[in-house]
């Protein structure tokens, strides 16, 4: 554990490190810079003469990873959305750029944060807890089909109607205020019987959509990884770590887009559409932790790691 508490074991961070290409004198961004465990390491192998610019939602993630890595000469910290990638960096060319879509373990264990169905907290679920509406407000004025949809949407879940309409009837005896609140409300939805058989706790996928929701964390996602990669050099690498399906399935399509740009029809005799490739898809595809990884870190068991180079 580090400054105010962040956690920063960082997820594959041999594999990352590797993937950038770091070199020394490089500039480079960590959009998602959590407690610094990543941007340590980049900033490191950068030396001498590297930058690395590092974004954070979250002023308490800025504050840990100041207190690590404000010493080193490059780091430069910014309170920001790596969706606003254009204008936190605009005239900046990178080397190189890592999104961690993960939640930081310090927003999963400050129970005050609202992210976590283990602990009584506040419902907030904010990533910046300096703006926009709160998980609680959110529940509050959401639709039973808008509800229904992220549930769907965001967490694949099954019982998403019988969750949404649930919703509407909580609701109207009294607002749901508490993470205890939300997962009284899964309870009530699903029954006893399937929630025993769940593999994890009945509440998670819940948690995540609205969680997924509150941040607005997929809409953008797809613009913005073309945004990181509009701003590295040629030959830069843009590296994205994703921890659930739903995120991976917009990450991999991206850059699949971006190796294969094409709008043709697949009969054309030849491409009229002028679109050129945009990146190199790296590693065939997908990376994952090993075992010793794994075990070791037991939240890095569903991450995975994609990469693309700038043509």
């Amino acid at each position: 554990m580090h400054a105010g508490g962040f956690a920063h074991t960082p997820v594959m961070p041999a594999e990352v490190i590797d993937a950038l290409q770091v070199k020394p004198g490089g500039v480079y961004a960590d959009g998602t810079l959590g407690g610094g465990g990543h941007a340590g390491l980049i900033l490191h192998a950068a030396q001498p003469g590297g930058t690395l610019y590092g974004i954070d939602r979250d002023p308490a993630a800025l504050a840990a990873a100041g207190e690590r890595l404000g010493h080193v000469p490059g780091f430069r910290a910014m309170h920001g959305n790596f969706h606003d990638v254009k204008a936190l960096l605009a005239g900046v060319a990178l080397d190189g750029g890592l999104l961690d879509l993960g939640v930081s373990s310090h927003q999963l264990d400050t129970p005050e944060r609202g992210f976590s169905y283990h602990e009584e907290a506040p419902l907030d679920m904010r990533m910046d807890p300096t703006r926009g509406m709160t998980a609680a407000q959110w529940l509050a004025q959401v639709t039973e089909k808008e509800f229904a949809q992220a549930l769907y949407d965001y967490a694949d879940e099954r019982w998403a109607a019988r969750i949404a309409k649930v919703l509407m009837e909580m609701r109207a005896q009294q607002p749901l205020t508490t993470t205890g609140d939300l997962v009284a409300l899964v309870d009530r939805a699903i029954p006893k019987a399937v929630r025993q058989r769940d593999q994890g706790h009945p509440a998670r996928r819940t948690f995540q959509a609205v969680r997924i929701a509150v941040n607005d964390e997929l809409q953008p996602l797809r613009q913005a990884l073309e945004d990181w990669v509009s701003l590295l050099n040629p030959g830069g690498r843009l590296c994205v770590i994703t921890f659930h399906s739903i995120e991976d399935r917009i990450v991999k399509r991206a850059f699949h887009a971006m190796q294969h740009p094409c709008v043709c029809p697949p009969q054309a005799p030849v491409c009229t559409c002028g679109r050129q490739p945009m990146g190199r898809v790296l590693f065939g595809g997908a990376v994952k932790p090993g075992k010793a990884e794994t075990e070791d870190n037991p939240r890095a068991r569903s991450a995975i790691l994609r990469a693309v180079e700038k043509r």
